[in-house]
């Protein structure tokens, strides 16, 4: 069967909801992470959604800060995973950035560097623990 993989750059408060509950599910209730530093600036983030034969499946976002670009938040229900839809994620936020973008980066989870790697992010500086991770900061070089 032809799996249909999407990426939606969010415009309505249906998507954003689907993308919060998956966040909700990946980050609160699977890795424990406290719901109230889940949930920020979402005001000034571009969020996604990924929709596997239309079922929400993962989400992300990326945002302006004061040092550059960053991508954040990225999760995928445990179900879906192992079906390229983190490729898709980091592809489709790294797409809608803005030409200007020049410093682009994340903090990511150990298990997820690989995944950035292929998209040119190098690990800066000392690993360090962010909601009871342990993370690297990944910039990207290429």
């Amino acid at each position: 069967m032809e799996t249909a993989l999407q990426v939606i750059k969010i415009k309505n408060q249906a998507d954003l909801d689907n993308a919060f509950a998956i966040r909700k599910k990946v980050f609160v209730e699977e890795q424990n992470c406290p719901p109230e530093l889940e949930w920020e600036n979402e005001d000034v983030s571009t969020h996604f959604v990924a929709e596997l034969n239309g079922v929400p499946c993962g989400a992300c976002r990326w945002r302006k800060t004061d040092a550059g670009y960053k991508l954040e938040r990225f999760a995928v229900l445990k179900e879906f995973r192992g079906k390229r839809i983190g490729q898709a994620l980091v592809a489709a936020a790294l797409a809608d950035l803005p030409d200007s973008a020049r410093y682009i980066y994340l903090n990511a989870q150990l298990d997820a560097m690989r995944l950035y790697s292929r998209f040119g992010f190098v690990a800066e500086g000392d690993q360090f623990e962010e909601a009871g991770i342990q993370h690297f900061k990944m910039v990207k070089k290429a």
